[in-house]
């Protein structure tokens, strides 16, 4: 048995006639990888995707906080002072206080509305995190009435209470505590991410076509017959995409609960401390399995379950297996070419423990026959079960 430290998820995803992420011209994202160019899904996609999915799985219904990623933190935090009771030209020079303090950025008062108080930079914000600011905010509005001293006192608080804000348990969200999050504020915490997520390729050279459509204007079509409203086109891309991400258990952990990483797996960590990084993970899962990116959903319903999942769990560093797919897979061939990338991942399992021994505890399902080494064949329900348990036990 060994530790559950990292867990790796590999996937394949099927998407037709979709374009799931699109570059700075509209176009399907692309990666050149062996003797081919494919077609990608970025990491930051996935993540979005994840982070927002609205299901049975989705990450709000754990019960643990959230976060909200905005350049206008300070213009929400003036809105709640105004429905508090604050005035609104105290309610702005408070927020303006804020955003000075916290980014040295300045209220643009030559602007209207929310883009008076933004600031440069799109940043993760635990809802705990704005619910405190706001708090403390208003009290300090309450007590002080002129500018200058508002922006004295609003530095002063965030600097005095940094260590507090800092060790907010979850006071970031579980976003960042999932991915991170990187500030350059000084009142503000960095997170070390404990999820790592590839850009998803086809295993095949990239399929791509140029979609050919117009729109209809149905009352110039009644008039005259000449309906068209317009004259279009845009790229979709078909594909079977492998993707990986990889959970740090004890990162996780760390960024939930506030205990050392190195501390996660001792004897003297209860299994009950590890629980809600089981139940996170679960869901991640899930949401990686079940969850589909992609731009123009309306129109190309990009919806797709894996047809794939290989979990697995240990303690050595985590390894990719996408260089099985280094050389792209033909398109056509005697059984499927679904069949023959997870038969393509089965054997690059097989030769990784040839070379360097079996390292980590496995579980897989797949929509086709077929057999991964060391590996026992079941559901996904089973598979997050599975997942929940062993970092529960802290053993697998």
């Amino acid at each position: 048995m060994s530790l559950p430290r990292f867990i790796q998820i590999h996937t394949l995803h099927t998407y037709p006639a979709a374009l799931l992420n699109r570059d700075d011209a509209g176009l399907a994202k692309r990666l050149p990888y062996g003797s081919a160019v494919r077609t990608r899904i970025s990491s930051q996609c996935l993540k979005r995707h994840w982070r927002v999915a609205d299901d049975a799985f989705s990450l709000t219904k754990l019960g643990v906080p959230m976060a909200t990623r905005t350049r206008y933190v300070a213009e929400l935090v003036r809105q709640r002072l105004v429905k508090q009771g604050i005035d609104e030209e105290r309610a702005f020079a408070t927020a303006e206080a804020l955003l000075e303090a916290l980014f040295g950025d300045k209220a643009d008062k030559k602007k209207e509305g929310a883009k008076a108080l933004q600031t440069g930079q799109a940043v993760l914000y635990g809802n705990e995190e704005i619910a405190y600011l706001t708090s403390r905010c208003r009290d300090i509005a309450c007590d002080v009435t002129q500018p200058t001293e508002l922006k004295v006192a609003v530095a002063k608080f965030l600097k005095d209470e940094k260590k507090n804000i800092e060790s907010m348990k979850l006071g970031s969200g579980l976003e960042s505590a999932l991915f991170g999050r990187m500030v350059t504020s000084d009142v503000l915490a960095n997170r070390d991410a404990s999820v790592s997520v590839a850009h998803a390729f086809t295993v095949h050279e990239a399929q791509v076509e140029n979609d050919y459509f117009t729109v209809v204007d149905d009352f110039a079509q009644e008039e005259d017959g000449a309906g068209s409203a317009g004259i279009f086109d845009t790229e979709l891309a078909s594909g079977l995409y492998y993707g990986y991400v990889v959970v740090d258990i004890p990162q996780l952990v760390d960024n939930l609960e506030g205990i050392s990483a190195k501390d996660v797996f001792t004897s003297g960590t209860e299994a009950a401390t590890r629980e809600l990084a089981g139940k996170v993970t679960q869901h991640l899962l899930h949401l990686i399995a079940t969850v589909s990116p992609g731009a123009k959903r309306g129109s190309t319903a990009p919806y797709d379950w894996a047809k794939f999942v290989l979990v697995e769990a240990g303690d050595w560093q985590p390894r990719s297996l996408a260089a099985a797919f280094h050389d792209p897979l033909p398109l056509k061939g005697e059984t499927p070419i679904r069949a023959r990338a997870a038969s393509k991942l089965a054997g690059e399992i097989a030769a990784f423990d040839a070379a360097y021994g079996m390292p980590t505890a496995r579980r897989f399902l797949s929509l086709d026959e077929i057999a991964v080494p060391a590996a026992e064949r079941v559901t996904l329900t089973q598979l997050g079960d599975w997942i929940a348990q062993i970092i529960r036990d802290g053993a697998c």
